[in-house]
């Protein structure tokens, strides 16, 4: 089809043509840039975390008042719990993921480091931790029993206590020694002596993403022993995730005779904390996919409403090209090509739009370069919507007879 023509009528009508063009170009600038931070939100929630999460559950106590029996009453809670019908195994833990808080420590090669290595967060556990987690050891081995230490151990003051072992996640692990074998290596942490690297999981996240997710992932484990009151959690793993809620209600019983005075502050499966802890995710994912689909109507409708006016301010060009042999294949091709040109315009300038936006956005909100696959996959979408959007135009005005268009002169 000869552009000629084409051109020479989008130049005169230069004012609506570029209102298209700047429509389909923020539309492209904002929809690549969207679709990129529902991809951003989607793989947020979706990520791996290495706990078996389908069979954990978990309840949080509180005490009243200080107890000076914690850690036998502890030790006693756990062998009832691990005691009930349905429970696979039991722990406690100072803390877990898709919370708010951290407990978090430097970690230096180096005894006398004035700048740590990396920043991790520290889950403490027993023997026990790894297998009511379900965590993965990809190399090494679980804390032996004599290398737990109580906690009572190393919180009283001046205590010289610390624990030697450490267990770490893949990600800490090649972070300190890329392409080794962290086994057997040594790490300072907590205290003043060395940690031992005993084993090697392959996931661990954090509790919370306030490091960022390129530090999700920066965890370690030490071998201690955690009184209920220091956290509270009690994770529980079961048998048969259909059976958590039951178990949950079981346990909390069970937490309540071992000892009156102690409120039961959480009973949850560890997939309602993550969903709880992503909901700000999926809201804004939701509202980002709202926005698009709003952008694409107002742009489809803007498309359509520019076409129609043409066609009516052309019906006389119609009528001669029709009366000149054009069939209505061909000026159906015209205003799709048209719409294509315009189209191809808006995305271009999109386009440049699109990665000014990103550069904004990852100045103020440190979020990461939009990938380029993101920007032909917003191209194709407006390139597809335009052509939808003209063809109603389009076929009315191929449509329209020769005579009638004549008479219009």
């Amino acid at each position: 089809m000869e552009l000629r023509p084409i051109l020479s009528t989008l130049r005169r009508h230069k004012t609506a043509a570029s209102l298209i063009v700047l429509e389909i170009a923020l539309s492209c600038a904002i929809i690549c840039n969207a679709l990129f931070l529902i991809s951003q939100r989607l793989d947020n929630i979706s990520r791996v975390s290495g706990f078996d999460e389908t069979h954990i559950v978990r309840v949080q106590v509180g005490g009243i008042g200080t107890d000076d029996n914690a850690g036998s009453l502890t030790q006693t809670d756990l062998a009832s719990l691990r005691a009930l019908p349905g429970v696979k195994n039991a722990t406690t833990t100072n803390q877990v993921p898709f919370n708010n808080s951290s407990w978090n420590s430097s970690v230096n090669l180096e005894k006398d480091q004035t700048h740590q290595n990396l920043n991790a967060t520290i889950y403490m556990g027993d023997v026990q931790f790894l297998d009511t987690m379900g965590l993965k050891l990809i190399a090494g081995r679980n804390f032996n029993p004599d290398e737990i230490v109580e906690w009572k151990a190393i919180s009283e003051p001046n205590s010289k206590v610390q624990p030697i072992a450490v267990i770490l996640s893949k990600d800490v692990a090649e972070k300190l020694w890329p392409g080794e074998n962290a086994v057997g290596k040594h790490i300072y942490s907590w205290g003043e002596e060395p940690h031992v690297v005993v084993g090697v999981v392959e996931h661990l996240v954090r509790p919370n993403t306030f490091n960022g997710f390129a530090q999700y992932e920066y965890s370690m484990i030490l071998p201690v022993r955690t009184p209920y009151v220091v956290g509270g959690n009690y994770m529980l793993r079961v048998d048969d995730p259909s059976q958590r809620q039951a178990i949950l209600d079981a346990a909390e019983k069970q937490l309540t005779a071992n000892a009156a005075n102690r409120l039961i502050i959480e009973k949850q499966t560890m997939e309602q904390m993550r969903s709880d802890f992503f909901r700000g995710d999926r809201s804004m994912a939701w509202m980002l996919v709202g926005v698009c689909i709003a952008l694409l109507i107002v742009t489809a409708l803007g498309i359509v409403g520019l076409a129609s006016f043409w066609v009516q301010q052309r019906t006389r060009q119609i009528g001669v090209r029709r009366a000149l042999g054009a069939t209505k294949g061909q000026i159906l091709r015209y205003f799709q090509t048209e719409n294509f040109l315009l189209a191809t315009l808006g995305i271009f300038v999109g386009m440049v739009m699109a990665f000014g936006i990103n550069q904004l956005l990852m100045g103020r909100y440190e979020l990461p370069r939009l990938p380029l696959m993101y920007l032909p996959a917003g191209a194709l979408v407006l390139w597809i919507l335009g052509q939808v959007s003209v063809f109603g135009p389009a076929r009315r005005a191929a449509a329209v007879p020769p005579a009638v268009a004549t008479r219009s002169v």
